[in-house]
C-alpha cells in the first residue's frame, strides 16, 4: 500500500521532485550578488546569490563586481538550485553556468564574500581565503576600501544626527529679567 501512494505521488506530481532546481536566461544584473531571469515558463525571477555577498553599488568595487557576475551570466542559461526565498522576496539560489559553479566562481575573483551566515558550502571560505591571500579582486584594495557589505550596510543604517544651526542663547531680557 506504501509502495503504491509513493508511485501515485511521484506520477502525478513530478514538480515537487524537482522543484528545488530551474532553468532560466540572466536578463538583468542589478548588483554583484543579485539579478533577473526568465524561465523557460517566461516567469521573471528575481535572484539573489546564495551564501555569498557581493559590495554594494556604491561601496568600493561594488561596480566591478556587478560587472564580473554580468561577465559570467548576462544572456546565458543558467541552472538555478534553489535554497529559499529571502525576506524581500528574492529567490536565493547557487547558479550554474556551463557546468561552473557561479556562486564560487565570485568569490574565487575576489568579487564577493563567503557569507559565513548563510553559509552551508565551506568551500566559499576556502575560495575567499585563497582570493585574499592572492590579492584578487577587491582584495587589491587599500585596506581601509575592504569592508565587508554586511558592515557597510550595518554603517549605512547608523545614522549620525544631523548637525542643526546653533539656537541664539536665551538671555534673561527674554523673560523680563536683567
Amino acid at each position: 500500500m506504501t509502495i503504491r501512494i509513493a508511485l501515485l505521488l511521484l506520477c502525478c506530481l513530478p514538480g515537487l521532485v524537482v522543484a528545488d532546481q530551474i532553468s532560466c536566461r540572466a536578463v538583468s544584473i542589478s548588483e554583484g550578488d543579485t539579478f533577473t531571469c526568465l524561465s523557460t515558463e517566461n516567469k521573471r525571477l528575481r535572484v539573489r546569490l546564495a551564501e555569498i555577498d557581493a559590495p554594494e553599488r556604491k561601496q568600493p568595487y561594488g561596480a566591478e563586481a556587478k560587472q564580473v557576475l554580468s561577465d559570467l551570466i548576462l544572456e546565458k542559461q543558467l541552472i538555478l538550485h534553489i535554497q529559499a526565498l529571502d525576506r524581500y522576496g528574492r529567490t536565493l539560489a547557487r547558479a550554474y553556468v556551463g557546468g561552473r559553479d557561479v556562486n564560487y566562481i565570485l568569490v574565487e575573483q575576489g568579487a564577493a564574500w563567503a557569507y559565513t551566515k548563510q553559509l552551508k558550502d565551506h568551500r566559499l571560505q576556502d575560495a575567499e581565503t585563497l582570493a585574499r591571500n592572492m590579492g584578487k579582486g577587491l582584495w587589491r584594495l587599500p585596506a581601509q576600501s575592504i569592508v565587508a557589505p554586511w558592515d557597510w550596510r550595518y554603517a549605512g543604517r547608523i545614522s549620525t544626527p544631523q548637525k542643526t544651526k546653533p539656537s541664539k542663547t536665551a538671555s534673561f531680557s527674554q523673560f523680563g529679567g536683567g
